[in-house]
This record gives structure tokens, sequence and C-alpha cells, in this order.
């Protein structure tokens, strides 16, 4: 007798969606691991960064996921910030924990509150601690460095500003024309608590800081490019979707940091550069609609302020 299958019904897929996705980027398929919930019930108020402030909707904004590989190109062309991650870190055995360890630092030091967001602070502080050496050149290097620590942080910020630019929602109609500037100068707060120093405070500073570091980097080697172009252990949708992004991270890359890494970044202004932010543009506008309005992150901040009722994977809170 045969086995008639149920064909998948759209709410099943797109919960399959949410579950993948939320399991790559946090270690959780809920997307609320136990980082998250703390989110919702440690401390009480707002944290380091308004409520539905800048920094808020830039980390919010899916365009993340574009930024975080143009900031990994970024840092990859550091050769001291290159070390620190070859030799200390997991990327290359389990890329998907490194990601869920970065993505913890970014969403309980946005959404958090100031009592947690310290709190993950000191932890960070803890884990840059141990990690020093020096180069296969002889050179020096500690993640405590807060040259070093200044160099990931204008990475990454000119890499999230390009990608909330090119593939994000509109933010001047909210914030004003000055979005990206007061981004810049909100955001720094995260890398001071870590001791970066000497921090940009607007969009025109940060420029001016990237181009005034070209001098110290390098290329970024073949080895990193192929892994960032295509990291192992992705089903075949997910290769694709990936692939998209990837592609877009190489057209939102600082002019400062592309030639190193042999990629057009923002200078390419063709008609095939535009068709492929279009195209990344496209792809994350449905992949919200699949995961809905809100992270778990910031449905845990919106719960501990008072703006949204308990998220369902939090079960009975304890106050």
């Amino acid at each position: 007798m045969p086995v008639l299958l149920r064909p998948m019904r759209p709410s099943d897929l797109g919960e399959r969606v949410r579950r993948t996705f939320r399991s790559r980027v946090s270690g959780d398929p809920t997307g609320a691991p136990d980082w998250v919930r703390d989110i919702a019930v440690v401390g009480r108020g707002p944290g380091w960064f308004e409520p539905d402030g800048v920094v808020w909707r830039v980390h919010g904004d899916l365009s993340t996921l574009v930024g975080g590989i143009a900031a990994l190109l970024g840092q990859g062309a550091h050769p001291l910030a290159l070390a620190g991650v070859q030799r200390h870190s997991t990327y290359r055995t389990d890329p998907w924990g490194r990601l869920a360890g970065t993505a913890r630092w970014l969403v309980v030091s946005t959404f958090g509150s100031a009592e947690l967001a310290d709190r993950e602070a000191a932890r960070v502080r803890g884990l840059h601690g141990r990690v020093r050496g020096s180069t296969g050149a002889g050179r020096a290097y500690s993640a405590s460095d807060p040259q070093l620590l200044r160099w990931v942080h204008l990475a990454f910020t000119d890499a999230f500003v390009a990608a909330q630019d090119a593939v994000g929602h509109d933010l001047a109609g909210r914030f004003g024309r000055g979005w990206a500037d007061a981004y810049v100068a909100d955001w720094a707060r995260s890398a001071t608590a870590l001791g970066a120093t000497d921090l940009p405070a607007s969009r025109r500073e940060l420029d001016e800081a990237l181009r005034a570091l070209e001098p110290d980097l390098a290329p970024v080697p073949a080895e990193l490019l192929g892994f960032i172009a295509a990291p192992q252990g992705l089903g075949a949708a997910e290769r694709w979707f990936y692939a998209e992004l990837a592609a877009a991270g190489a057209l939102v890359l600082s002019p400062s940091v592309a030639r190193f890494a042999g990629l057009p970044g923002r200078g390419d202004r063709s008609v095939p550069a535009r068709v492929r932010l279009g195209r990344a543009r496209w792809l994350l506008r449905c992949s919200r609609l699949a995961l809905g309005p809100h992270s778990p992150s910031e449905e845990a901040a919106r719960y501990r302020i008072g703006l949204a009722p308990a998220p369902a994977w939090l079960g009975t809170p304890a106050h």
C-alpha cells in the first residue's frame, strides 16, 4: 500500500527556515540560548542604547548578514588581527559556533540592560586577555591592544553602515540623513567598554581613520578568502543564499580594505553590481517576512522594558 506524503504547508516551511537560520546565528533553533534569555530577565530598563534608536534599528536589520561578511574581510586585512583569529579561534572547525559567539557580543551589547552589557563586556575582556602571541614574522599581538581593538571596531562599524545603506531598510525617514553619523557615535560605546580608544564619532571620521590605517594592512590570505566565500556545513539552499550575501558583502567593502582582498568594494557602480545588491536586498526582505519583525533578542529587550509581552519561548518568567 503506497504511503501518501502530506504536502508541506507554507507555515511548515516558514518554521523550518526560522529554526535553521536561528540555529546558525545563535546555536539554538529557537534563537533564544541562555544569553538571549538573559536579555529578557537580567536588569531593568534600557541598556547602553536607546530603545528603537539607531543602533537597535541597524542591528535589528538583516543587512547585518552582509555587513558581517564584509567585517570579516576587513579583519583579515590586518596581519595582527588575522593572527589572533587564526591561532585562537575555531572558525575553521566550528565556523557557526564562532558566528554565535560574535552574535552574542553584538546582541547582548545592543539589547541587554546596562547591567548585562557590562557583564558581557567583562566576559569578552577576559577572553581577549588570553589571546596573545607572535606572528610568523615575529610581530607581537594581543587582542587587548587598544589599537587592535580599534581596527576591529572600525572594520565592523564601516561594514554595518555600508550594508545598511546598500541592502537594508532606509533609515533616513526615521532618523534623518545623518543616521550613519549617529550610529557611528553611539556604537563606539561598545568598543570603549572593551578598551578601544580614539574612536570616530561620524562617518567622515570613520572613513578618514580607515584611510590612515591602510599602511598597516596586507593582502587577505587566499585561504581566508576561500573560507569566507564558501564556508563548510551548508545545505544546497543555504549555499545559494550565502553566495548571494557574500557577493553583496564584496560590494559594500570599504575601498581602504577592498584592494587588499582583491574585491571591487564600494567603488563598483556597474550595472551587474547594482543587480547583485538589488537581489541581496530582495532576499533579505523575503527572509524578514519568514523570520518575523523582531529577532528573539529584540523580543527579549522589548519585554524587559515593558514594550511587549513575554515571548512564547521564555515560558513563565520569574518576575
